[in-house]
């Protein structure tokens, strides 16, 4: 099981910006993560929409973190860009799933999903 491309990318954009402690053009950014700059431009849209990146436009424009890194967490960048982070889709509301009601797998994906959240909550983008 995997985190999507999207995600990993999105990581290594979000841990840029915080190595960097100011400003990054797009081009940059593409550069020192290793992602396209088409694929960063889209992925650095869905940060700002989330508050996590703020864009500056113009000469002197670009991009920074909103927020210091230490308040940014690893789930903060997966969910932006994946949505809640749930181990089976059958934990995804509005999913129908053809499981019968008192199926003893739902709860351990359950604790699993909750498992995984709680680390993602603990990893920060700075000190």
């Amino acid at each position: 099981m995997h985190i999507t491309l999207e995600a990993d990318y999105a990581v290594r954009i979000v841990n840029s910006l915080a190595q960097a402690k100011g400003r990054m053009d797009a081009k940059s950014v593409s550069e020192s993560t290793g992602v396209t700059l088409r694929f960063s431009l889209k992925i650095l849209h869905k940060l700002v929409s989330a508050g996590i990146v703020r864009s500056y436009k113009g000469t002197h424009g670009g991009y920074e973190l909103a927020r210091p890194g230490s308040e940014i967490t690893l789930r903060d960048v997966i969910e932006t860009v994946e949505g809640p982070y749930a181990f089976s889709r059958c934990l995804t509301p509005g999913f129908t799933c053809s499981c019968p009601p008192d199926c003893r797998f739902q709860g351990v994906y359950d604790d699993i999903s909750e498992i995984v959240r709680k680390k993602l909550s603990e990893v920060h983008f700075g000190g």
